[in-house]
């Protein structure tokens, strides 16, 4: 995948979220399409594109609209760019994670985007997931141990064991965890 942004610090937390949204596919960052195109810019599977790299160079991409996501300011500014993928990036971490993640239970990416690998990773147990459904849909440990009827130091425990297990320390890379493997519908977050 392909990030074309000139903020570094934008370019920096998309590909992480990326990564963990999609950790077998390798995510390459540019600041202008002229770096891209010098790369094999048709070997990107996707191209996450700042909106004004994508007005500025609007025949290649729409070429590519398969392929094309373009990252906005505002909805509003995604309303006027009919026909093409649009990501809002001024929202919560939270709401663009669930985007992603719709754009990708809609079928855009069944196709496109693997699955997490489960390769080397123990597997959880029932309680875990029950944990981990409960930290996904929002709930604090104290409100998880009244809704499991067990301790708060359990649920720690549980919490511990689960980001130990998958290697995953964010609630947000937990949220993409659960989704990617049906656990939590994208609708319920």
């Amino acid at each position: 995948m392909a990030v074309l942004d000139p903020n570094i610090l934008s370019v920096m937390g998309l590909r992480k979220i990326l990564q963990d949204v999609m950790p077998v596919m390798e995510v390459v960052s540019f600041a202008t399409l002229q770096e891209m195109l010098n790369d094999k810019p048709d070997s990107f599977v996707h191209y996450f594109v700042n909106v004004n790299i994508f007005l500025q160079n609007r025949q290649f991409f729409e070429e590519r609209n398969r392929k094309t996501i373009v990252l906005t300011n505002s909805y509003e500014q995604g309303l006027q760019l009919a026909g093409v993928k649009t990501l809002c990036v001024n929202v919560s971490e939270r709401e663009f994670i669930h985007s992603i993640l719709s754009m990708q239970q809609r079928g855009h990416g069944n196709t496109h985007m693997p699955q997490m690998a489960q390769a080397g990773r123990k597997m959880l147990t029932a309680r875990e997931v029950e944990v981990l459904v409960k930290v996904v849909e929002g709930y604090i440990n104290k409100e998880i141990a009244d809704l499991l009827n067990i301790s708060i130091t359990t649920v720690i425990s549980h919490r511990k064991n689960i980001t130990e297990k998958l290697g995953i320390k964010s609630v947000s890379g937990l949220t993409i965890y659960a989704v990617m493997n049906g656990y939590v519908d994208v609708n319920r977050i």
